[in-house]
Order: C-alpha cells, then structure tokens, then sequence
C-alpha cells in the first residue's frame, strides 16, 4: 500500500465507519418505517381492502414532498427539526435524520409499485378465505412481492451510500466527505482515486448480494 494510503489509514478506517452508520440507519428506517407506509399506500388505494382516500392522499401528498426536494436542501431546511432531535445538527448521528427520512419515503414508494405489481386474484383469494387485514399482508402480499421487495431495498440501500455523501455539509463525515476533504481539495487525486474505488466495491457487492437473495427468494 502506497504511502499516502498508510498515513491516511486511521482517517479512512473512520469515514467508512460513519458512512457503515448512515446507511445502516436509512436501511433500518426504510425496513421499519417505510416497509409500513409503502403497504399502506397500496392498501388505502380506490378498491383495495383498506381503501381510505384521505389516508392514501395524505401519505402520498407527504412522500411525494420529501422525494421532490433535492437532497441537499432537504438536509438544510430539517436543521432545526435534527436538532430538535438529536440536540445538534452537527455530526454523524445528526446526519442520519435527514437520511432516515429520505429513506422512509424513497423505499416506501418502491414497496407500493411492488405490491402493485402481486397479481389482483392473490389478495382476492386471500379475502375469499377470510383471512385478516394482517395475514393478507404477511401471508399473502409480502410473500408474494418478497423478491421485488429485496431488489427496492438493494436499490434503495445503493441510493442511500449516494445520499450519504453529501453529509459532510453537516459534518456527517463518511467516505465521499473524506474523498473531498482529503482528496480533492487538497490536490491528492491518488487518494481520491482510492476512496471511489472503495464506493464502488461497496456499491457492487450490495447490488450483487441483493440480486443473489432476490432470485434465490422468488418462487414463481
């Protein structure tokens, strides 16, 4: 290993750690929070089994804001509401708000396009039995779209790494921020080299490990 890479070791080591956090708290969000939002906006859609047109316009109108924004000033304008939060709007921790609530949006959409795509006679066989609101979810419709749920969470997770690297505006570190602060600005292109070629291993083994569980998962 190069020099420049050794004396750096310490500091990189630190950026993929945080950038291990941020993405480990979106996925975390998007799994708990967005799994849920994204089936109730397929359940609440006209003619489905929770049909709720306020509900379904709400959650929509509301994910459909967040997604408008761009990214950066998304982070910006939740300062006040991270601090509120967190108690600063500085730092790793502070920039996982922010990432979580993109990522609550960004996958809740992909989780409804998902569902939408189970075909209409599952959920219709489902409620010809009887089954409940929750085993329509968990026995029918999740086990149904689970394949396309696992390539919206890798595509997602892939999308929340690019996210993450814009943190370093509120200090949030990770590996992009380390690419510009050290690499780039000032003037050590050896380094910043290094720091891509790191996203993109990342990047590539996330794609190939999600494509792997999603065709190992999908029974039809």
């Amino acid at each position: 290993m190069p020099d420049i890479f050794v004396q750096y070791e310490a500091q990189i080591w630190q950026a993929m750690g945080e950038t291990f956090i941020m993405v480990g708290v979106s996925i975390l969000a998007a799994v708990l929070l967005g799994l849920p939002v994204g089936t109730l906006l397929f359940l609440c859609r006209k003619g489905n089994l929770l049909e709720n047109r306020v509900a379904f316009s709400t959650l929509n109108l509301l994910v459909n804001i967040i997604r408008s924004f761009p990214f950066l000033l998304l982070v910006v304008f939740l300062i006040p509401f991270t601090r509120f939060i967190i108690g600063t709007a500085i730092g790793t921790a502070a920039a996982t708000v922010p990432l979580a609530i993109i990522a609550i949006a960004h996958y809740s959409r992909l989780v409804e396009q998902t569902l939408l795509d189970v075909p209409k006679g599952v959920l219709e066989a489902a409620v010809s039995m009887g089954a409940s609101v929750k085993s329509v979810i968990f026995k029918f419709l999740y086990v149904e779209a689970r394949s396309g749920l696992v390539v919206g969470l890798t595509t997602s997770t892939i999308s929340f790494i690019s996210y993450s690297t814009i943190m370093g505006v509120v200090g949030g570190g990770g590996i992009g921020d380390f690419a510009i602060r050290f690499g780039y600005q000032q003037f050590k292109t050896e380094l910043m080299m290094y720091m891509i070629v790191i996203m993109v291993i990342l990047v590539q083994t996330i794609q190939f490990t999600g494509m792997t569980i999603a065709r190992k998962i999908d029974k039809r």
